[in-house]
Protein backbone atom coordinates (compact mmCIF):
# COMPACT_ATOMS: atom_id res chain seq x y z
CA UNK A 1 0.00 0.00 0.00
CA UNK A 2 2.87 2.41 0.89
CA UNK A 3 4.70 1.96 -2.23
CA UNK A 4 0.66 2.45 -4.34
CA UNK A 5 0.84 5.86 -2.62
CA UNK A 6 4.02 7.15 -3.21
CA UNK A 7 4.30 6.26 -6.80
CA UNK A 8 1.95 6.25 -9.72
CA UNK A 9 -1.91 6.30 -8.62
CA UNK A 10 -2.25 4.66 -12.10
CA UNK A 11 -0.49 3.36 -15.16
CA UNK A 12 -2.64 5.00 -17.38
CA UNK A 13 -6.00 6.81 -17.50
CA UNK A 14 -8.37 4.47 -16.63
CA UNK A 15 -11.68 2.83 -19.03
CA UNK A 16 -14.29 5.50 -16.85
CA UNK A 17 -11.43 8.53 -17.51
CA UNK A 18 -10.98 8.15 -20.89
CA UNK A 19 -14.93 8.14 -21.84
CA UNK A 20 -15.65 10.89 -19.43
CA UNK A 21 -12.56 13.19 -21.68
CA UNK A 22 -14.09 12.00 -24.65
CA UNK A 23 -18.06 13.19 -23.55
CA UNK A 24 -16.50 16.45 -22.24
CA UNK A 25 -15.03 17.34 -25.34
CA UNK A 26 -17.87 16.27 -28.06
CA UNK A 27 -19.79 18.57 -25.75
CA UNK A 28 -17.90 21.51 -26.27
CA UNK A 29 -17.83 21.10 -30.41
CA UNK A 30 -21.32 20.60 -29.94
CA UNK A 31 -21.88 24.16 -28.66
CA UNK A 32 -19.83 25.51 -31.74
CA UNK A 33 -21.36 23.36 -34.72
CA UNK A 34 -24.74 23.45 -32.82
CA UNK A 35 -25.33 27.37 -33.02
CA UNK A 36 -24.64 27.42 -36.46
CA UNK A 37 -27.17 28.14 -39.00
CA UNK A 38 -26.39 26.15 -41.88
CA UNK A 39 -29.42 28.35 -44.00
CA UNK A 40 -27.61 31.38 -44.38
CA UNK A 41 -23.72 30.09 -42.79
CA UNK A 42 -21.14 31.03 -45.47
CA UNK A 43 -17.65 29.84 -45.31
CA UNK A 44 -16.61 33.04 -43.43
CA UNK A 45 -19.03 31.84 -40.85
CA UNK A 46 -17.84 28.58 -40.97
CA UNK A 47 -14.22 28.92 -40.66
CA UNK A 48 -15.06 31.01 -37.56
CA UNK A 49 -16.99 28.38 -36.09
CA UNK A 50 -14.03 25.65 -36.65
CA UNK A 51 -11.16 28.28 -35.34
CA UNK A 52 -13.33 28.87 -32.49
CA UNK A 53 -14.23 25.13 -32.10
CA UNK A 54 -10.52 23.82 -32.13
CA UNK A 55 -9.06 26.71 -30.38
CA UNK A 56 -11.90 26.06 -27.36
CA UNK A 57 -10.93 22.17 -27.47
CA UNK A 58 -7.51 23.17 -27.65
CA UNK A 59 -7.83 25.33 -24.37
CA UNK A 60 -9.67 23.32 -22.19
CA UNK A 61 -7.75 20.12 -23.42
CA UNK A 62 -4.78 21.98 -21.35
CA UNK A 63 -6.77 22.90 -18.96
CA UNK A 64 -8.32 19.59 -17.92
CA UNK A 65 -4.60 18.05 -18.31
CA UNK A 66 -3.48 20.44 -15.26
CA UNK A 67 -6.93 19.57 -13.17
CA UNK A 68 -5.48 15.99 -14.19
CA UNK A 69 -2.79 16.45 -12.48
CA UNK A 70 -3.63 18.55 -9.64
CA UNK A 71 -6.34 16.07 -9.06
CA UNK A 72 -3.23 13.26 -8.72
CA UNK A 73 -0.43 15.21 -6.30
CA UNK A 74 -3.93 15.65 -4.49
CA UNK A 75 -5.06 11.82 -3.77
CA UNK A 76 -1.38 11.22 -3.39
CA UNK A 77 -1.03 13.62 -0.47
CA UNK A 78 -4.47 12.85 1.19
CA UNK A 79 -3.02 8.86 0.95
CA UNK A 80 0.42 9.84 2.86
CA UNK A 81 -1.83 11.70 5.24
CA UNK A 82 -3.97 8.59 5.91
CA UNK A 83 -0.74 6.43 5.83
CA UNK A 84 0.96 8.46 8.56
CA UNK A 85 -2.12 8.89 10.88
CA UNK A 86 -2.21 5.01 10.72
CA UNK A 87 1.40 5.10 11.67
CA UNK A 88 1.66 8.04 14.39
CA UNK A 89 -2.17 6.15 15.80
CA UNK A 90 -1.10 5.21 19.75
CA UNK A 91 -3.74 2.71 19.93
CA UNK A 92 -4.37 -0.19 17.41
CA UNK A 93 -8.16 0.48 17.33
CA UNK A 94 -7.95 4.19 15.74
CA UNK A 95 -5.52 2.79 13.04
CA UNK A 96 -7.64 0.18 12.48
CA UNK A 97 -10.20 2.93 11.82
CA UNK A 98 -8.21 5.06 9.88
CA UNK A 99 -7.36 1.83 7.54
CA UNK A 100 -11.33 1.34 7.13
CA UNK A 101 -12.32 4.50 6.34
CA UNK A 102 -9.94 4.96 3.29
CA UNK A 103 -10.98 1.54 2.04
CA UNK A 104 -13.55 1.20 -0.09
CA UNK A 105 -17.09 0.44 1.67
CA UNK A 106 -17.65 -3.16 -0.14
CA UNK A 107 -14.37 -3.97 0.53
CA UNK A 108 -13.98 -2.92 4.37
CA UNK A 109 -17.81 -4.55 4.96
CA UNK A 110 -16.28 -7.81 4.56
CA UNK A 111 -13.22 -7.59 6.34
CA UNK A 112 -12.75 -9.13 10.17
CA UNK A 113 -11.10 -6.92 12.90
CA UNK A 114 -8.04 -9.72 12.29
CA UNK A 115 -7.52 -8.56 8.80
CA UNK A 116 -7.98 -5.11 9.14
CA UNK A 117 -5.00 -5.39 11.94
CA UNK A 118 -3.09 -7.81 9.63
CA UNK A 119 -2.73 -4.71 7.18
CA UNK A 120 -1.84 -2.33 9.72
CA UNK A 121 0.74 -4.11 11.21
CA UNK A 122 2.07 -4.69 7.78
CA UNK A 123 1.94 -1.03 6.99
CA UNK A 124 4.21 -0.35 10.04
CA UNK A 125 6.42 -2.42 8.85
CA UNK A 126 6.89 -0.63 5.74
CA UNK A 127 9.11 2.50 5.68
CA UNK A 128 8.20 6.26 6.70
CA UNK A 129 6.46 7.77 3.33
CA UNK A 130 8.08 10.57 1.59
CA UNK A 131 7.85 14.44 2.98
CA UNK A 132 5.72 14.99 0.18
CA UNK A 133 3.87 13.83 -2.84
CA UNK A 134 5.95 13.40 -6.17
CA UNK A 135 5.15 13.50 -9.82
CA UNK A 136 6.12 11.01 -11.66
CA UNK A 137 6.54 10.00 -15.69
CA UNK A 138 2.78 8.49 -15.87
CA UNK A 139 1.34 11.14 -14.68
CA UNK A 140 2.55 13.10 -17.41
CA UNK A 141 1.81 10.63 -19.71
CA UNK A 142 -1.81 10.44 -18.42
CA UNK A 143 -1.74 14.71 -18.00
CA UNK A 144 -0.90 14.45 -21.89
CA UNK A 145 -3.72 11.62 -22.87
CA UNK A 146 -6.44 13.69 -21.22
CA UNK A 147 -5.35 16.79 -23.64
CA UNK A 148 -5.24 14.40 -26.37
CA UNK A 149 -8.84 12.78 -25.97
CA UNK A 150 -10.43 16.38 -25.58
CA UNK A 151 -8.50 18.08 -28.66
CA UNK A 152 -9.02 14.92 -31.25
CA UNK A 153 -12.41 14.58 -30.38
CA UNK A 154 -13.22 17.94 -31.89
CA UNK A 155 -12.26 16.66 -35.39
CA UNK A 156 -14.73 14.06 -35.91
CA UNK A 157 -17.16 16.71 -35.28
CA UNK A 158 -15.95 19.01 -37.70
CA UNK A 159 -14.68 17.38 -40.27
CA UNK A 160 -17.32 17.36 -42.41
CA UNK A 161 -17.72 21.29 -42.66
CA UNK A 162 -13.64 21.31 -44.03
CA UNK A 163 -14.21 18.50 -46.31
CA UNK A 164 -17.65 20.10 -47.64
CA UNK A 165 -18.85 23.27 -48.96
CA UNK A 166 -22.60 22.33 -48.70
CA UNK A 167 -23.22 23.75 -45.00
CA UNK A 168 -26.58 22.01 -44.34
CA UNK A 169 -25.40 18.80 -45.46
CA UNK A 170 -21.52 19.27 -43.56
CA UNK A 171 -23.83 19.87 -40.52
CA UNK A 172 -26.24 17.06 -41.01
CA UNK A 173 -23.41 14.72 -41.21
CA UNK A 174 -21.36 16.30 -38.26
CA UNK A 175 -24.31 15.91 -36.24
CA UNK A 176 -24.78 12.13 -37.06
CA UNK A 177 -21.22 11.38 -36.31
CA UNK A 178 -21.61 13.55 -32.78
CA UNK A 179 -24.63 11.30 -31.94
CA UNK A 180 -23.06 8.07 -32.79
CA UNK A 181 -20.18 8.88 -30.62
CA UNK A 182 -22.66 9.99 -27.59
CA UNK A 183 -24.46 6.48 -28.03
CA UNK A 184 -21.10 4.28 -28.29
CA UNK A 185 -19.71 6.31 -24.88
CA UNK A 186 -22.77 6.23 -23.03
CA UNK A 187 -23.24 1.95 -24.20
CA UNK A 188 -19.61 1.44 -22.97
CA UNK A 189 -20.15 3.19 -19.80
CA UNK A 190 -23.62 1.12 -19.26
CA UNK A 191 -21.47 -2.11 -20.22
CA UNK A 192 -18.37 -1.15 -17.84
CA UNK A 193 -20.83 -1.13 -15.09
CA UNK A 194 -22.89 -3.75 -15.84
CA UNK A 195 -26.20 -1.63 -16.72
CA UNK A 196 -28.02 -1.77 -19.48
CA UNK A 197 -25.60 -0.77 -22.33
CA UNK A 198 -28.33 0.07 -25.12
CA UNK A 199 -30.26 2.28 -22.47
CA UNK A 200 -27.20 4.00 -21.59
CA UNK A 201 -26.47 4.87 -25.12
CA UNK A 202 -29.92 6.22 -25.77
CA UNK A 203 -29.95 7.93 -22.42
CA UNK A 204 -26.60 9.73 -23.20
CA UNK A 205 -27.26 11.08 -26.66
CA UNK A 206 -30.52 12.43 -25.10
CA UNK A 207 -28.30 14.03 -21.59
CA UNK A 208 -25.55 15.17 -24.42
CA UNK A 209 -28.27 17.27 -26.19
CA UNK A 210 -29.89 18.65 -23.73
CA UNK A 211 -26.04 20.01 -21.99
CA UNK A 212 -25.33 20.97 -25.63
CA UNK A 213 -28.97 23.02 -25.83
CA UNK A 214 -28.46 24.42 -22.39
CA UNK A 215 -25.03 25.47 -22.80
CA UNK A 216 -26.04 27.38 -25.94
CA UNK A 217 -29.09 28.81 -24.30
CA UNK A 218 -26.67 30.51 -21.82
CA UNK A 219 -23.68 31.91 -24.40
CA UNK A 220 -21.58 28.97 -23.86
Amino acid sequence: MPEQITKERRAVLDPVERNSELLFGLIMVLTFTGSLSAATAGREEISTMLFGAIGCNFAWGIVDAFMYLINTITERGHGILKLRAVRAAKKPEAAQRIIVDALPKPVASVLQQGEIETIRQRLMQFPAPPERPRMGKQDFIGATGVFLIVFLSTFPVVIPFILMHNALLALRISNAIAIILLFLCGYWLGHYAGNRPWRMGFAMVVVGSVLVAVTIALGG
